[in-house]
């Protein structure tokens, strides 16, 4: 939760701008006078800085670290946590986090359920997220409801919004 918090307050100042100048173009960020490899540096220390507190905390409670429980175990955890954020919707605060939840929920029911298809109910999963999702979750929201989790650029265009109701 604290994570949440501290990347909602940071993408309220001009940091967040900076990086999705970075994000959408390198090249042209660092032509406007950006310094992206500063602005990448930090971005990369406060990430570090959250999954280092999370390995610490994590590390306390357990009381021994192995470095299969922390590192990227194998070629099925990246593709996890690139399924859960698109799953979610890449480019959000909320996307992410909605998507490791629905994802962890699918992950234990295949688990359960579909013991030795476990693999291939989350191949499934990945195609019908590519297929009937490719904005992820908040995508579809975004468009199916815009009025409530469109996102308002300025006063003005909320005003625009609603004379338009």
């Amino acid at each position: 939760m604290l994570t949440f918090v501290v990347v909602r307050s940071i993408y309220s100042t001009r940091f967040k701008l900076i990086l999705n100048a970075i994000r959408d173009n390198e090249d042209k960020a660092e032509a406007m006078g950006i310094e992206t490899m500063k602005y990448k540096i930090i971005g990369w220390m406060i990430s570090a800085f959250f999954c280092g507190l999370a390995g610490g905390i994590m590390g306390g409670l357990v009381g021994y670290i192995d470095s299969t429980d922390v590192a990227f175990d194998g070629r099925e955890m990246g593709v996890f946590m690139v399924l859960m954020a698109i799953l979610g919707g890449k480019g959000t605060l909320w996307g992410p986090i909605i998507g490791a939840t629905i994802f962890h929920i699918f992950k234990e029911g295949f688990w359960t359920f579909f013991l030795g298809w476990q693999y291939v109910a989350l191949g499934v999963l990945i195609v019908v997220i590519v297929i009937y999702f490719p904005e992820g979750i908040m995508g579809w929201l975004r468009e199916k409801y815009p009025e409530r989790f469109g996102e308002v650029v300025d006063e003005k265009d909320r005003k625009a919004q609603v004379e338009l109701k």
